[in-house]
């Protein structure tokens, strides 16, 4: 899922073609700025990867069904692992701008699940959370960081609705919850994965910092900069991974 910092490794694909979210049925399209749409299949080395490039948000006006489709669709076509990247917000105070963070846990504050409702026969109906994130795959990750010397953080991904940024009290609230970092998408997708049966893999660009003693403000500009900066060692990784 080619979100915020992974946009660069769509260019990387061998073999590909694509299809718009618009030509498919009942896909939502993305409205963000630097969320393309189109769904691209394909190799990254030998391995068969599909890639969704642009996401959906709950923000956006979407049901928590709608954001989540797109992985029903990953688990009907045989997907078994996700990979998964976001822009973040830092609350750890020693996180920088730029850095990258391998999500470990996450804490949900969306005011919706995507698992409510009527139980879809693909996971039970109170699927287990005790690794959302594969700890194999966060292994190698480190593997792959330590090989090519990239930093990598480990923390706790707070997941909100947005689309406001946070206050600097949200901030302070979130860090004393235990988040190391804030976004406003990932675990939706996540949950339903893990559903599924579907391992997942999530990393963030920290691309803001909040909470401190300064308060810091901040645009969608400098969050797509920072993670421009970002995206080739996130390529590098990634890649790595998945070819691996």
């Amino acid at each position: 899922m080619l979100g915020t910092g992974l946009g660069q490794l769509a260019s990387e694909i061998t073999d590909s073609y694509e299809i718009p979210y618009t030509e498919i049925p009942h896909f939502p399209v993305s409205t963000v700025e630097g969320h393309a749409g189109k769904l691209i299949f394909g190799k990254l080395g030998t391995t068969d990867i599909m890639a969704m490039q642009g996401r959906f948000h709950y923000y956006e006006g979407y049901t928590m069904q709608e954001v989540t489709f797109p992985v029903r669709v990953m688990y009907e076509l045989g997907i078994k692992t996700l990979f998964v990247s976001n822009a973040a917000g830092g609350m750890n105070p020693d996180f920088k701008i730029g850095d990258l963070m391998v999500i470990t846990d996450h804490i949900n504050m969306f005011p919706d699940h995507p698992l409510r409702g009527k139980n879809i026969p693909t996971g039970p109906r109170f699927p287990d959370m005790h690794e959302p994130y594969d700890h194999a795959l966060i292994a190698k990750a480190d593997q792959v960081a330590l090989k090519h010397g990239i930093p990598l953080r480990h923390g706790v991904y707070v997941g909100v609705q947005g689309p406001t940024f946070e206050t600097p009290a949200e901030y302070r609230m979130y860090r004393i919850l235990g988040g190391d970092a804030i976004g406003m998408s990932t675990i939706p997708e996540v949950i339903v994965a893990r559903h599924c049966g579907i391992k997942a893999f999530g990393i963030s660009i920290i691309t803001d910092l909040g909470g401190f003693d300064v308060p810091v403000a901040v645009s969608h500009d400098e969050v797509q900069d920072a993670a421009n900066k970002a995206q080739p060692l996130m390529t590098k990784l990634m890649r790595e991974m998945i070819e691996g």
